[in-house]
């Protein structure tokens, strides 16, 4: 099967998906890309662009079976604009994230218009898949909603339209190196997010400052994006905890970034928002043990559900359970390994890489085109 797969924000977490589909697929995909740039400028012009430079193609170069897109592009205005050919595709629109429910620091900021491609490009698509169960969930339950304080012609029957096309496809992580020999010290702590608020850093940084005083000893990364207006949290932690820190800010390789994973001993995360939570996930498959609040997409990733002992994965919400959680780790390091017989790092992600992961996304796409035929 030739698919068409239209990006345009070719970055981060969007980029590392589409990438690692394609290369593990069994299907032939030709990807149009724009860089992660400007994203509200991505979602305004994307569809324009795409559909030029598809008529662009010589028509030999037209003969795909499938589109494949991300929730950045306006899906129904390109099915307006490209050639007749490719806007009669069945099409497949991928949701990393959503602007209804993408965390703003005041509501009023909200651009609706967003929210309303996202609608409507949900409803020009054949299927639409999700991330994980949550996201899912949390977006169409957000629809009603949403709908419901527009001020009239309020289309309710469009939220059960996606709803019946709309189904779970996790993203997959590599298939990562062999972890390094865990050197002696104190525990290592990395937390790997964005630099912004909805990743609640607060929260980490207060927990870390119970475990300084208590006088438990630990070593600490802090990776991840940062942005010109970044809490300020991080200025005055990078100045508490410098006899601690190991690394500090975005790591620009991924070889520099898969490094980080190997040393870490703990992941935290202190998400207050997080559609799937692939840095987690990432530095499991490496040997480090999750610890995360008991909210958002962790339950559905990390198997609170469905193996026995994932419990032990998470922590209340709190930043003082956080710090118990941490102290008990900081305690057991330096006895034996943190992870317990009965689970391993393979049990929680092996499944979600791209090597096991390709064959039933392939066999989904191959669902699509035969119902559609």
């Amino acid at each position: 099967m030739k698919i068409l797969a239209l990006e345009p924000y070719y970055g981060g977490s969007h980029r590392a998906f589409l990438d690692g589909l394609s290369k593990a697929s069994g299907h032939n995909w030709m990807l149009l890309t724009l860089p992660a740039h400007k994203w509200k400028w991505r979602m305004r012009h994307s569809a324009i662009t795409f559909a030029s430079q598809a008529a662009e193609l010589p028509e030999n170069r037209r003969n795909w079976d499938l589109l494949f897109c991300s929730d950045m592009l306006n899906l129904a205005e390109f099915a307006a604009l490209a050639p007749a050919e490719i806007a009669r595709l069945p099409k497949v629109i991928y949701f990393h994230e959503n602007q209804l429910t993408y965390p703003v620091r005041m509501e009023d900021e909200r651009d609706y218009q967003f929210a309303m491609t996202n609608l409507t490009g949900a409803l020009a698509a054949d299927a639409v898949w999700f991330n994980s169960q949550f996201h899912m969930d949390s977006f169409l339950d957000a629809l009603a909603k949403f709908l419901k304080s527009m001020p009239d012609h309020q289309p309710f029957e469009a939220i059960d339209r996606v709803r019946a096309k709309s189904s779970v496809h996790p993203p997959g992580i590599p298939d990562f190196p062999t972890r390094r020999e865990r050197q002696p010290g104190p525990l290592r702590i990395l937390w790997a997010a964005r630099w912004e608020h909805d990743k609640n850093p607060e929260d980490f940084f207060e927990a870390l400052n119970m475990l300084k005083k208590k006088k438990i000893s630990f070593r600490l990364s802090v990776i991840g994006q940062s942005f010109r207006d970044r809490p300020e949290v991080f200025e005055k932690a990078h100045s508490l905890y410098k006899e601690h820190i190991d690394l500090w800010g975005y790591q620009k390789s991924r070889d520099d970034y898969e490094r980080v994973l190997r040393q870490a001993d703990v992941i935290v995360s202190t998400a207050n928002h997080e559609f799937f939570g692939i840095g987690v996930l990432e530095a499991v498959a490496v040997g480090a043990y999750p610890l995360v609040p008991e909210r958002l997409s962790y339950p559905e990733i990390l198997g609170l559900a469905r193996i026995d002992g994932a419990g032990q994965f998470f922590y209340d919400g709190t930043a003082r359970d956080l710090a118990d959680k941490l102290s008990g780790l900081a305690a057991g390091i330096e006895k034996s390994t943190l992870w317990p017989a009965a689970i391993s790092p393979a049990i929680l992600t092996d499944h979600l890489k791209w090597p096991n992961l390709a064959l039933r996304y392939d066999k989904a796409l191959e669902q699509i085109l035969r119902s559609i035929h």
